[in-house]
C-alpha cells in the first residue's frame, strides 16, 4: 500500500524556504552570480549598475535574521492593515449586518451575478492598493457563507481579482503614477520633448476590466467550485424581517453619510473641502494617494470607521448591540482565535525580508533587464518575449516599482527605437507582471489569503501548494486575456487610452 502523501503546513513551509534562501544565497555568491542593468540618473542620462547577491550564509547574515526578525514582523505592511480592519468587519459581522444583508442580496440572485459583482469590486478596489485583500477576503468568505455557499469560493475569487487584477487600473494610481515618471525619465533620453498624457491607458483598462470580470466569473463557477468539498453551515436559515430591513436601511444610510463627508472632503476647491487632501502635490492623484496625503495615512482608519458606523446603525435598531459591554464584544469578535494567523504572519515577513534582503530577486530581474535590452526581434516577438521575462521575473521580484526602476532604462529606449511608445511599453510591464501576482509566495498579501483560506477551513490542512493551485486557472487565463488584448491594440493600432496609441513617433 502507498503511505498517505504529508502535508507540511504553510508556516513550515515558509521556515523550509526561509533556510533555502539562506543557504541559496551562500551558494550564489560563492559562484559570484550578479547582474547588470541600465537606470536613468536625475540628470536624464544612462547609468549602468551592477547588483549581485549577498551572502547570508555566513555571521553577518546570521545577525541580520537575528536583529531583524522582530523588526520586520513589527513593519510588515499586512499585519497592521489586517488587525485594523478586522475590527470594523468584526462590528458589521457581530452585530448581525453582514448575515443579514448577504441573505437579502443572495437570496433571490444567481450565484454567477453574485460571484461577478465580487470580482468586479475586488478589481476596482485595487485602485487603493493593498487594503483591498484584507477588506474583500473577508468580506468575499462571508458572503459565500451566508449565500449557503463553500467561503473558500468568496476567498479564492477576490484574491484572484485584486492580485491578478493588479495591473488593471482605469484610473491612474499613485504607483501608475511612480511608474510613469519612470517612464518618461526613460523616453527622454530618447526624445527630451515626450509627454504622456494621464488617461494614457483608458481604454484598454475599461476593456480588461470588463473582460477579466466575466473571464473570472467562469473560472471560479466552473473550475474552482465544481472541486471544493461542500462546506457544512453552522448557522440556521435567516429570516429577514421588518426588523433587519430597518437595520439594513439604518445602517446603510449612516455609511452613506460617512461617505458623503469624507468623499466632500477629498474634492479641492470647495467651502472647506479637500482638507483630507496634500496640496502641495501637482497632479490629483499624487493629492489623493501621495506619501504625506492625509487620505492616503488614514484610509485603513477612514474604511474601518465606516464599518463600524454601518454595524453600530445596525446594532442599536436591531438590539444585536444594546450596552458597552456588546460594543466591546463586538470591535474584538473578529480578533478572537488569530494566533494562528499571527505566527503565519511572523513567518511569512521572516522569508520574506531575508529573501529580499539576499537580493537575488533583484539580480534576476537584472538579468531579465538586460536580456530586455539585448533583444533583437522588433514587433510581435519583442512584446511576446517581453512578457515572459516580466512574467518571470515577477514571481521573485513583485515589487512593482523596484522592478520598473531596473527594466525600464532599457525596456523603452529600445521599444521606442523599434516605433512602440513608452506609454505602451508601461501597459505591457503591469499587465505581464499581474500574469504571476497571485502565485508567488513572496507577494505580502499571499499570506493573507492562505490565513482566511485556514480560518474557514473544515477539511484537512490547507497548505501553500493548495493556495497555490487554486489561482493557476486564474493565472493562465489572466495570460490569455493579457497576450489577447496586447497583441491586439498593438496588431491593429487603435489608442489605448486619450491621445496615446501603441505606435509611437518622436524626435520631430
Amino acid at each position: 500500500m502507498f503511505k498517505k502523501r504529508k502535508r507540511i503546513s504553510p508556516v513550515m513551509t515558509f521556515i523550509i524556504l526561509t533556510i533555502v534562501t539562506v543557504i541559496l544565497s551562500g551558494l550564489l555568491h560563492l559562484l559570484n552570480v550578479q547582474s547588470e542593468y541600465t537606470t536613468v540618473s536625475t540628470t536624464g542620462t544612462l547609468v549602468n549598475n551592477i547588483i549581485e547577491v549577498k551572502n547570508l550564509f555566513s555571521l553577518s547574515g546570521a545577525k541580520y535574521i537575528v536583529t531583524h526578525a522582530v523588526k520586520n514582523f513589527m513593519s510588515f505592511t499586512p499585519l497592521s492593515i489586517l488587525i485594523i480592519v478586522l475590527i470594523g468587519i468584526g462590528v458589521l459581522e457581530k452585530s448581525g449586518f453582514l448575515k443579514s444583508f448577504f441573505t437579502l442580496l443572495t437570496k433571490n440572485s444567481k450565484k454567477n451575478t453574485i460571484t461577478f459583482i465580487l470580482i468586479f469590486i475586488s478589481l476596482l478596489l485595487s485602485l487603493f492598493g493593498d487594503i483591498g485583500f484584507v477588506i474583500m477576503l473577508p468580506i468575499g468568505a462571508l458572503l459565500f457563507k451566508y449565500g449557503r455557499r463553500n467561503p473558500f469560493g468568496g476567498i479564492i475569487a477576490s484574491f484572484a481579482a485584486l492580485s491578478f487584477g493588479s495591473g488593471i487600473n482605469i484610473f491612474l494610481t499613485a504607483n501608475d503614477s511612480s511608474l510613469l515618471k519612470l517612464t518618461l525619465s526613460a523616453a527622454k533620453t530618447i526624445d527630451e520633448n515626450y509627454a504622456i498624457g494621464t488617461f494614457f491607458s483608458l481604454f484598454i483598462m475599461i476593456g480588461l476590466l470588463i473582460a477579466t470580470a466575466f473571464v473570472f466569473t467562469f473560472v471560479t463557477e466552473k473550475k474552482i467550485m465544481p472541486k471544493l468539498p461542500k462546506y457544512e453551515h453552522d448557522e440556521e436559515d435567516v429570516v429577514i424581517t421588518n426588523k433587519e430591513l430597518r437595520g439594513i436601511i439604518v445602517g446603510l444610510g449612516l455609511g452613506a453619510l460617512y461617505s458623503l463627508i469624507v468623499i466632500y472632503m477629498i474634492i479641492p476647491g470647495l467651502p472647506l473641502s479637500g482638507a483630507l487632501l496634500d496640496h502641495r502635490a501637482t497632479i490629483y492623484i499624487d493629492m489623493l494617494f501621495g506619501a504625506d496625503s492625509l487620505f492616503n495615512q488614514g484610509f485603513i482608519f477612514i474604511i474601518t470607521f465606516l464599518f463600524v458606523i454601518i454595524g453600530f446603525g445596525y446594532g442599536i435598531m436591531c438590539k444585536t448591540i444594546k450596552n458597552a459591554k456588546d460594543v466591546t464584544e463586538s470591535l474584538a469578535y473578529s480578533l478572537d482565535n488569530i494566533g494562528n494567523i499571527m505566527v503565519l504572519l511572523f513567518f511569512a515577513s521572516l522569508f520574506i525580508s531575508v529573501f529580499e534582503e539576499s537580493n537575488i530577486g533583484e539580480v534576476l530581474t537584472g538579468l531579465c533587464a538586460k536580456w530586455i535590452g539585448g533583444i533583437s526581434f522588433t514587433g510581435v516577438g519583442l512584446i511576446i518575449i517581453t512578457i515572459i521575462l516580466i512574467a518571470i521575473s515577477n514571481i521573485l521580484n513583485p515589487n512593482s516599482l523596484a522592478k520598473w526602476k531596473m527594466i525600464s532604462g532599457s525596456m523603452v529606449p529600445l521599444y521606442m527605437n523599434a516605433s512602440i511608445s513608452p506609454e505602451f511599453a508601461q501597459i505591457i510591464y503591469v499587465t505581464s507582471s499581474s500574469i504571476t501576482s497571485g502565485i508567488t509566495p513572496l507577494f505580502t498579501f499571499f499570506v493573507i489569503y492562505l490565513a482566511f483560506l485556514e480560518k474557514y477551513n473544515k477539511e484537512d490542512m490547507v497548505t501553500m501548494k493548495d493556495g497555490i493551485k487554486y489561482m493557476m486557472p486564474y493565472a493562465a487565463y489572466t495570460a490569455i486575456i493579457m497576450f489577447i488584448a496586447i497583441i491586439g491594440f498593438y496588431m491593429i493600432g487603435i489608442p489605448t487610452g486619450i491621445g496615446s496609441f501603441p505606435g509611437v513617433s518622436y524626435g520631430a
